[in-house]
């Protein structure tokens, strides 16, 4: 499993609890109460280490190659996935993945970006990226949603949106911006949970919800600390600072009434026990689209538009 820089202190007493169970297995000497002693180190390590976490760290963490990313939990949380493709328009984007699905019995529209785990995944999802084609898709499965009247869940997880000529050439803006518009009215549940990265306009095109969740050990910003600090600073060297600066963690964005809740991780991130993950993912889930289902779809608007309107902070001339 990949380490980071921070967790060398972890990855070290792990090294050496390796060698106390060579030691053990070869029979010679018996080393149980070393290795009890030592996996309570380890523990204790790992709580110190991840209480303390900064925002670049929780950025590195949102990034690990074995996270799990949307087709995992849809595969592991949902029911009778049917995907459903294309834009009608233009082409299916591979980025962006959307169908209709059962969570404990109740059907419903789910809709993601997905990355890729090796590279010749990550080319054929673009690494995540959606061109305007990918929101026009999840608006196309979002507004079948609504006809049918089913709750939409969506799951964020991109560095942002396709940034290349031909995304811009096909109106990626519009794309966006029209989600935006059409997202505040659905008479419909709308439940937005971030999974991994939330970077700017390519998150927020499938990110007006009811309710808007972040899992622990994720960010949310409209700008990454690599690009924040290469416009600043003219370098990269500088994103723990722009990390720091941007206050894109699940704590900040909860703290400035950005999102509606934060839902745990294992201790260590989502990869170091992906099963749990699954389960606590789910469970918040449910819980909230138990709150929203039976609320009167005018209410759900209204109270949509109020919730967004109020972020930030103005003055009027």
């Amino acid at each position: 499993m990949a380490h980071f820089d921070f967790e060398k202190p972890i990855q070290d007493l792990e090294d050496q609890l390796g060698e106390l169970k060579k030691v053990h297995e070869k029979g010679k000497v018996d080393m149980q109460a070393q290795m009890l002693e030592m996996e309570e180190k380890i523990l204790e390590t790992k709580k110190e280490v991840y209480k303390n976490l900064n925002g670049w760290q929780r950025v590195q963490i949102s990034r690990h190659p074995e996270r799990p990313y949307t087709l995992d939990y849809i595969e592991h949380c949902f029911d009778h996935f049917i995907e459903l493709h294309g834009d009608r328009t233009v082409k299916d984007d591979k980025a962006m993945v959307g169908g209709l699905a059962s969570i404990n019995g109740n059907s419903v529209m789910v809709i993601g970006q997905q990355k890729g785990r090796n590279t010749k995944q990550r080319q054929f999802r673009n690494f995540g990226m959606p061109n305007p084609e990918g929101y026009r898709k999840a608006l196309r499965l979002m507004k079948m949603a609504e006809r049918f009247q089913l709750p939409i869940v969506c799951l964020i997880d991109t560095p942002g949106a396709s940034p290349g000529l031909e995304a811009e050439e096909r109106g990626q803006g519009e794309a966006i911006a029209r989600n935006l518009y059409e997202m505040s009215v659905f008479k419909v549940p709308i439940v937005c949970i971030i999974i991994g990265e939330g970077a700017s306009g390519g998150a927020l095109g499938i990110g007006v919800g009811d309710r808007v969740l972040m899992m622990e050990n994720t960010w949310y910003s409209v700008i990454s600390p690599e690009s924040c600090s290469s416009i600043l600073w003219r370098s990269w060297e500088h994103k723990e600072k722009a990390a720091e600066a941007l206050k894109l963690t699940a704590k900040d964005m909860l703290q400035n009434k950005l999102i509606d809740g934060v839902i745990p991780e294992p201790l260590g991130g989502a990869h170091m026990d992906i099963a749990a993950t699954y389960d606590i993912f789910k469970q918040h889930l449910v819980e909230e689209l138990g709150k929203l289902v039976n609320v009167d779809p005018d209410k759900l608007v209204q109270t949509r538009i109020e919730k967004f309107s109020l972020m930030g902070d103005f003055i009027e001339g």
